[in-house]
Order: structure tokens, then sequence, then C-alpha cells
């Protein structure tokens, strides 16, 4: 079965909620999936997986420093080829999600999802099946990748 990481912070919820529903995306398309805020995420835990996922808000511009710290971490594993995929909630900008994205792909050598996922502050209803439409299309890439 394939297997994938979501590694994310949030702060006022909003990225926590996307998450959710993203991991129900994927589950639903036959993914086995971790969840784990970046506090908790090691660099082992991103071993034997297909996917990485990494959500995070943005703050002023720029990524949370959690996220930062874990990208360092990600640094220790080998994702070259890996599916990448970013996602978060903002407010006024979303740089966060290309700032992951190109991280992923420059610096990791990821097999990353272009564009990531965007949500302007809360999630609603609507957004939130647009999550598990993102999850379902990390899935299908894993999948595709794996043959």
């Amino acid at each position: 079965m394939p297997r994938a990481i979501i590694v994310y912070d949030t702060r006022s919820g909003n990225t926590g909620m996307m998450a959710k529903a993203i991991e129900e995306g994927m589950k639903e398309a036959g993914v086995e999936v971790l969840s784990k805020r970046t506090v908790s995420a090691t660099a082992n835990d991103l071993a034997g997986i297909d996917a990485v996922v990494l959500g995070a808000p943005t703050y002023h511009h720029d990524l949370i420093a959690s996220m930062k710290t874990f990208l360092f971490e990600m640094e220790k594993a080998n994702l070259k080829g890996k599916v990448g995929a970013a996602f978060g909630s903002y407010g006024w900008s979303g740089e966060s999600v290309q700032m992951m994205t190109d991280t992923m792909r420059h610096i990791f050598e990821m097999n990353v999802i272009e564009a990531g996922l965007k949500i302007l502050r809360r999630p609603g209803e609507s957004s939130l099946r647009q999550c598990q439409e993102f999850g379902r299309k990390v899935a299908e890439k894993i999948k595709m990748t794996r043959r």
C-alpha cells in the first residue's frame, strides 16, 4: 500500500483543518497516511514513504519558524524522486505554499505537485472539499510514480 506523511503546523487551526481533510482524501484513495505536527516530526518519519505533504500558514509573508526548522530536518532524508505537495492557509498573501514547493523541488529534488493548495482564512465546507480533492490528487500522483 502506498504510504505518505503529512507534516504541518497551524497557528489558528485553519491549516490543521486542511491537513485533516487532505488526509481523508488520501485515505479514501487508498494511501496509508501518517499526520504529524512539525515539532514532533523527524527525518526518521520519512523513511519508506512515497510522498511528503507539507502544510503551513503564511505569517507576515513568510513560513512559520517550526516549518523552517522541519525543512532542515528533511535534509537528513533521501527524498529524491518522491512525491511532494504543499498546502496552507493565509490571510492576505500566501507565500508559504510556494516556498515549501520550491524547497521540495530544488533542494530535495522531489516530484512536486504544482500548484500547491492555498485557502484564504478559515476553510469552509467547499474549501474542505477542495482539500479532500487535493489529497486524492496526491494519492493519484503516488500511484502513477510507483508504476
